[in-house]
């Protein structure tokens, strides 16, 4: 097992052996840091189970996951309430996969699991580029005390790789400060998507880039399911053209996660549908082996 802490379990449509995988998804089932309502721990076997109502083929893409190398490796195990061993234990699972060649790529989850993630593979790749597509900016400084948050997360990436590395799009709530700091620090895009992001694309192409989605960057209208819902949302039309922009501009995904799915408050399984789509495009449009079809 690449992932030795993983549990076993239902895996994502299609997943391969892990020994071939060039990507390998995992479950970062954390959810306790979160400010409002509990449950994203749960996202990623709900997005698992989601997933088999979709096609292996993606139209759009004109492509199949059958030539994507994938593998899912299941949900690492986190110690419940323990924060920095939590996190440590992330680190170590995304330093391992970098190691050995492999994409991580992780179902959350709250947010704050993409720290540790994007620790490790700045490791590997000193100019990393972080592109960050969220409903909140996530860059409080502390947290109801709390340095370490999901509500702290994107400052904490910021000073980890540096905040001109750090491209947010789509955001639509935080605090005063939050917004005055992150327009100082940040190449931060509020409220927008596809216009800033392709006016960026330049910079971004070739080069490495961990890419973070939040769920919640969608209109809860196509996406209750998560913890911190916020109104006047990017659409799901919006997120994956911008997403096939990505990956058509020869951008170097090198790690990405997928966050704050909590599917207690969907009970139409529709943010777990949508969630699982976004992996299944992520795959095919930036690591099928027939990427000329894009």
């Amino acid at each position: 097992m690449i992932v030795p802490e993983a549990e076993s379990g239902r895996r994502f449509l299609g997943s391969k052996a892990e020994a071939e995988a060039a990507v390998v998804l995992f479950g970062a089932p954390m959810d306790w840091t979160v400010s409002f309502r509990p449950g994203a721990r749960f996202g990623p076997e709900a997005i698992r189970r989601a997933s088999v109502v979709l096609e292996t083929y993606s139209p759009a893409l004109d492509g199949d996951l059958a030539d994507v190398l994938y593998a899912d490796a299941g949900d690492v195990a986190l110690p419940f309430g323990n924060t920095a061993l939590a996190l440590e234990r992330l680190e170590a699972v995304a330093a391992g996969l970098v190691a050995a060649g492999k994409v991580p790529f992780a179902l959350g989850g709250e947010h704050l699991v993409s720290l540790p993630l994007v620790r490790a593979v700045r490791r590997r790749y000193p100019d990393l580029a972080v592109v960050h597509i969220d409903a909140h900016a996530d860059y409080r400084e502390a947290y109801e005390g709390e340095a370490l948050s999901h509500a702290t997360v994107i400052r904490r990436i910021a000073e980890a790789v540096g905040g001109g590395r750090v491209f947010s799009f789509a955001v639509r709530s935080g605090t005063a400060e939050e917004f005055r700091a992150a327009r100082s620090d940040l190449r931060f895009f509020p409220f927008a998507l596809a216009e800033p992001l392709e006016a960026v694309l330049p910079e971004l192409a070739g080069r490495p880039v961990y890419l973070t989605v939040d769920i919640d960057a969608l209109d809860p209208a196509y996406a209750p399911g998560t913890g911190t819902p916020e109104p006047d949302g990017i659409s799901p039309a919006e997120l994956f053209s911008a997403l096939r922009r990505l990956a058509a501009a020869g951008v170097r995904l090198v790690g990405a996660d997928l966050v704050e799915v909590a599917p207690a408050y969907d009970p139409t399984e529709r943010t777990a549908v949508l969630a699982a789509k976004i992996v299944r495009e992520l795959l095919i449009g930036f690591w099928s082996r027939r990427r000329s079809v894009l």
